[in-house]
């Protein structure tokens, strides 16, 4: 008796070349607070930290949108700045303040990194893979994630977010040796991180910018392209076939065109990229990821139903996997979410 072939991923047949119509679907932070079985989760750890370095919470918290709405993908749960931890450096998050962190933004403080990341902030990261990998359905692609060099340096440099990065962006400036060295130790540590969640089970990574968009374009050249490159050179030394997502969020066309040649899989784009012009300049290139705008997944209704209509219309034929163009926000309806993965896999 023969056996019957496993289901193919959607996600990774679209990664791995084939357009498919309706497109594969997963959420930027799908697991998150609008879930009501995500908030009973994060109850019991007690605090987002916690969360993140439980593997039997994240594992849960990670599966909970794919069996709600049946996604083509899961992302693990976890955060970007799991990697300036693991180098040492003090992190908090307060409830309505976003992440705290030292200060790392002189040269004495950067060469006090250590040159391995801590396994007791990585591992359950690792562990937490594994055990979701365990679980998914087969036809389910499960995704890791870093944050990418720029912004998690801006962070650092900065001790929190702000509204333009400027602390980081001031530094690069002033001293770009001693910038370049913050930049060198996170491109090592994102590939030994990202490298792990690939031996643990991760299909995909994705590399998230969120502050690409603040950059003129040579310092975009500088602290974006030449840390992505070296970041997919140093995966596919250990892994060939390992598939990179990038999402430089705010960066304009010819931006994404030079990371397009970066060796990368697929390209997110934001909700205000032009999808007819992103098409023509990099769909032979990269698959296309994105890009509804999250406001309209809370707004619901016609603005909801019309855009993903055109999404599907301005993608149709290429490499594209259905998305928001940002992370999906706290207050949005469930009931909607609902409508966008019956209107993503309507038949055209």
């Amino acid at each position: 008796m023969s056996l019957s072939p496993a289901p193919r991923s959607p996600f990774l047949a679209v990664l791995d070349g084939t357009p498919l119509d309706p497109p594969p679907l997963w959420m930027m932070r799908q697991a998150g607070r609008y879930l009501p079985e995500y908030r009973e989760v994060r109850a019991i750890a007690g605090d987002f930290l916690t969360l993140c370095y439980t593997p039997k919470l994240a594992a849960e918290v990670t599966l909970q949108p794919i069996r709600r709405f049946g996604f083509d993908a899961a992302i693990i749960f976890s955060d970007i700045l799991v990697v300036p931890h693991a180098l040492g450096v003090d992190l908090t998050f307060t409830a309505g303040e976003g992440p705290r962190l030292e200060r790392v933004d002189h040269a004495t403080r950067i060469a006090a990194l250590p040159d391995h990341l801590d396994p007791a902030r990585t591992e359950p990261v690792y562990e937490a893979i594994a055990a979701v990998r365990a679980d998914l359905p087969p036809e389910v692609a499960l995704i890791g994630f870093c944050g990418a060099p720029w912004t998690v340096a801006t962070y650092m440099v900065a001790g929190q977010g702000t509204d333009d990065q400027a602390p980081a962006r001031l530094l690069a400036l002033r001293d770009p040796a001693v910038f370049q060295a913050l930049i060198d130790r996170l491109v090592e540590a994102s590939i030994v991180h990202l490298s792990a969640q690939v031996r643990a089970g991760a299909d995909a990574v994705q590399i998230f910018d969120t502050w690409a968009g603040v950059l003129d374009p040579l310092s975009f050249e500088m602290w974006c392209v030449e840390p992505l490159k070296r970041i997919v050179s140093g995966l596919k030394a250990l892994h060939p076939g390992v598939r990179v997502i990038a999402f430089p969020k705010g960066a304009n066309l010819e931006a994404l065109e030079r990371l397009a040649a970066a060796g990368i899989t697929a390209i997110g784009l934001d909700w205000t990229a032009d999808r007819h012009a992103a098409r023509a300049r990099l769909g032979d290139k990269v698959a296309l990821q994105g890009n509804l705008d999250p406001l309209r997944l809370i707004a619901g209704g016609a603005a909801l139903e019309d855009e993903i209509r055109r999404i599907r219309a301005d993608f149709a034929g290429c490499r594209h996997i259905f998305n928001l163009g940002h992370g999906i926000r706290p207050e949005t309806p469930l009931a909607y979410v609902e409508a966008l993965v019956e209107g993503v896999r309507a038949a055209s």
